[in-house]
């Protein structure tokens, strides 16, 4: 019954995940982590893993609908992925509460602009040279913080002109290898259940790929922008809650 409840949390997870152009680790951990006790050796480990998996294949499913701009992912993969361990080398030398603010500020600004109006007939073109700087500040940020760069990111696509189907597409494919380069710390202690991961992994593929192609589909890009800005707020209320 354990293992029925893992799989069947991770595989709606998973979709809603591949739904918002997003790795898994955002909601993996706080669910995981009812079944495994050990933070640091099991969930993290985990977590990171399915998240590298789910992004890409979000992305793949973005893909396959026309939206995904490979140039502009590769090179946020490049950024995100040089950037975040800056933040998580950072995390022992800075006060924490001087991070949280500056978290807690972007998010409300981007929060407010994904809500924010369009008035008929006004279309901002996009500044992909404006995300690409910002997306320094955000994947140090982030690596601090151990948040993700995705819920920054993707609304920065967004405000900056991007299509929030695109800026998805762009967004899953730039997470995947910072998840996956965050993973390596951990592989010597990592303890895996080698079964129920190769499981979670082909679940997390398959339904964060099926979820993007939801979107892709069925979801407008105007929705999500909402559906989005509601998600960040929520996981920036547990990560405060959760605060040590």
């Amino acid at each position: 019954m354990r293992e029925i409840i893992i799989i069947s949390g991770m595989l709606l997870l998973s979709v809603i995940s591949g739904m918002l152009g997003l790795g898994v680790a955002f909601s993996a951990i706080p669910f995981l982590s009812f079944f495994y006790h050990d933070l640091v050796n099991q969930v993290q480990p985990l977590a990171l893993l399915l998240n590298g998996i789910t992004a890409i294949f979000s992305a793949f499913g973005f893909a396959k609908s026309g939206y995904l701009k490979w140039k502009e992912a590769i090179i946020l993969s490049i950024i995100t992925t040089i950037s975040a361990p800056i933040g998580a080398f950072l995390v022992y030398y800075v006060k924490h509460i001087y991070i949280w603010i500056i978290y807690l500020a972007a998010v409300i600004y981007l929060t407010y602009r994904l809500f924010k109006p369009v008035k008929a007939g006004e279309q901002q073109k996009e500044n992909f040279k404006n995300v690409m700087i910002l997306a320094i500040p955000i994947s140090i940020l982030s690596g601090f913080l151990g948040v993700g760069p995705g819920f920054l990111l993707m609304p920065t696509l967004i405000i900056n002109g991007f299509d929030a189907k695109f800026a998805a597409g762009i967004n899953a494919f730039a997470v995947t290898f910072p998840s996956f380069s965050a993973l390596l710390p951990h592989l010597k202690t990592a303890d895996f259940d080698m079964k129920m991961t190769l499981i979670l992994l082909v679940v997390g593929a398959v339904a964060s790929f099926f979820g993007a192609r939801m979107t892709s589909k069925f979801v407008k890009a105007d929705s999500l922008k909402k559906i989005f800005g509601v998600l960040i707020v929520i996981m920036t209320l547990y990560k405060i809650w959760t605060i040590k």
